[in-house]
Order: C-alpha cells, then structure tokens, then sequence
C-alpha cells in the first residue's frame, strides 16, 4: 500500500512540473512572439510590391515577361510573376503607346491599368469595358488574351 501511495504522488509531482514547464514554456513563446512583430512590420515596409499577375497563371505571365524582355527592356527572370520590374518594363510600353502619364515605379495602380484597358480595347483582345482603372473580369479576360498571342508570338 505504501508503494502505490509513493508512485501516485511521483506521479502527480511529475504531471504537475511538466503542466508548470509546459505554461513557462508558452508564456516565453508568447514574448518572443510580442517582441518580433515591429520586425515584421520593418521588414513589411522595405519588401518589394507584390506580385500582381492580374488573374494570369504562371504559364500566361511568362509570356507576358518574354514579350517584355523582347520589346522593353525586362531583365529579370521568366518566372511567371508579374513583380514590379515587369510592371516598370511594361509601364514603359504603356507610356510610349497608350497614354501612361504615371511614373514608371512598378506599382500597377489605376493610371497603369487605365492605360492597359486602352491598349487590350484598341488592339483586338476584346476588351469592351469602361477605361475606369478597375482590373475586373473584362480587363482579366482581355489580358489573358493578350497573353496567349505573346505565347504564340515569343
């Protein structure tokens, strides 16, 4: 009897610095956690734009990129996302062609997508919307088929 009453309290004497273990355990995950969300934040600030591929898969946005490389100076990889030096290379275009009075800053704002609804509706990729700076499903559409003739041309 005296056996079983020591192996139940070692018992509970173990659970109970494991439970204690556990909880400092999480509470110091918890601080570090705390502590390294303003470096995230810092990091955030300092990263590149985002990939906007504009409802393109990979496959499309690689021709888009060996069109761009071909006609306007991209030099980043063919990697199927449309980063910022693929928006710069075809800002470019947009600004020697379609009226892009922005900066070329790789930023796919309303002013670049403005200028990419004039060149899909005017050069046959059956664009029909309103030039509104709104990448909806028409301007998606359009874009998927300027797409595929880059892939049939480059």
């Amino acid at each position: 009897m005296r056996s079983t009453v020591l192996t139940r309290t070692l018992v509970t004497a173990t659970a109970v610095v494991a439970m204690a273990a556990g909880s400092l355990a999480g509470a110091s995950a918890g601080f570090a956690a705390s502590d390294s969300a303003p470096q995230q934040a810092v990091a955030a600030e300092a990263a590149p734009l985002a990939v906007v591929n504009l409802g393109l898969n990979s496959t499309r946005a690689k021709a888009v990129q060996r069109w761009l490389k071909a006609r306007w100076n991209y030099t980043d990889p063919i990697d199927g996302q449309l980063g910022t030096d693929s928006w710069k290379a075809f800002q470019r275009h947009l600004k020697a062609s379609w009226d892009y009075n922005g900066n070329i800053d790789g930023d796919p704002g309303s002013g670049t997508i403005k200028a990419l609804q004039r060149k899909l509706s005017q050069s046959d990729y059956g664009y029909t919307g309103n030039i509104d700076g709104d990448a909806g499903p028409g301007t998606q559409a359009a874009l998927k088929k300027f797409a595929d003739w880059c892939d049939s041309v480059y």
